[in-house]
């Protein structure tokens, strides 16, 4: 069975080792210990897996609660009912925080596009006051 230090992990996924640690607070990884006083952490494939998803569900932009729940679903039978509802919530969710996020970004750049015509309408009528 393979198995990865801290420092491997971190390397290999490009994050630190204090964000590794941070999942470990957060209950997303739990890995066994080992040494004196099990000071140092051993990483099993799953633990790795584990790690892997997290990642994935932050560049999705998922909320780190969102992301627990569906990394222990990880641990139950592939394609249960349970797992696929759970993970259909979570999706439905994020959807519709990028909806209002899309929505707002329209309402935005709309107010952008306002501002930079009154601009240019004034500095045009500024230049002409100038000839």
């Amino acid at each position: 069975m393979s198995t990865y230090t801290i420092t491997e992990l971190a390397r290999e996924f490009d994050i630190t080792t204090r964000a590794i640690r941070f999942y470990e607070d957060q209950g997303l990884l739990s890995p066994s210990r080992d040494g004196a006083g099990g000071r140092n952490r051993v990483y099993a494939a799953r633990e790795r897996t584990r790690l892997k998803l997290t990642l994935r569900g932050k560049r999705l932009g998922l909320s780190l609660s969102d992301i627990k729940n569906l990394v222990d679903m990880y641990d139950s039978p592939k394609g249960s009912t349970v797992q696929l509802e759970g993970f259909l919530a979570v999706l439905a969710r994020h959807r519709a925080l990028l909806e209002q996020q899309r929505e707002d970004i329209a309402v935005t750049l709309a107010e952008i596009t306002a501002h930079e015509a009154e601009c240019a309408e004034l500095l045009k009528s500024n230049q002409m006051k100038a000839m």
